[in-house]
């Protein structure tokens, strides 16, 4: 993530003793400075003007020609993962360091589309709640005209203690005893899935 779109960025995982030693915000403002890798996922968002501060981050990016669907718009998962990014990582800038979050359901609806002529669009999740084992946020995608494309959505986030590093193994984000429902909403489609994960403890 950086902010200037034309500025090389390198792509990786953080290990994941490095993100559990660090407080949520501290991860994110060295996340987007581009003094930790940018998440493999953003290859496909490439993200700038970033803004982070406790409980609300923003960023803008630009719906492109590769994003496009078979019917000829900006598929509607390109949105969804805006959307997703935004609320997850306003709920991690809550995070004090040790924790970790996943997301439980998520709920999207589409009233605007997008193309490769829409322009730049900026993308905010700011966080209503953040309890000691649930949090939730919302999120909307507007574009330079200030037109809402996705209204405010919201996720539930689960939060579990980040695992010791010995315990790592290399593996992120395994999670137990959770379903994780995320639910997507499009004009006359709707679509469900569902994946169980691992929780882990610390």
């Amino acid at each position: 993530m950086t902010d200037n779109p034309t500025r090389k960025v390198e792509y990786g995982v953080t290990p994941p003793e490095v993100v559990a030693s660090m407080a949520g915000i501290d991860f994110l403002r060295a996340l987007f400075a581009g003094e930790l890798p940018a998440p493999p996922i953003m290859q496909n968002i490439e993200p700038f003007d970033y803004s982070a501060e406790p409980g609300v981050v923003s960023f803008c990016s630009i719906p492109g020609f590769r994003h496009y669907n078979p019917i000829g718009s900006v598929h509607g998962g390109y949105a969804a993962t805006l959307l997703d990014s935004a609320m997850g990582l306003a709920v991690h800038s809550m995070l004090p360091a040790g924790s970790g979050y996943t997301t439980l359901e998520f709920k999207v609806s589409f009233i605007r589309g997008m193309t490769k002529d829409t322009g730049m669009v900026r993308t905010e999740g700011r966080v209503l709640n953040a309890g000691r084992r649930a949090a939730t946020a919302e999120a909307r995608i507007t574009d330079s005209r200030g037109r809402l494309h996705m209204p405010r959505r919201r996720v539930w986030c689960s939060r579990f203690r980040a695992p010791a590093p010995r315990e790592c193994d290399g593996r992120l984000g395994q999670l137990d005893g959770n379903v994780v429902h995320r639910q997507g909403l499009i004009p006359a489609i709707a679509t469900e899935f569902r994946f169980a994960g691992r929780q882990h403890e610390a």
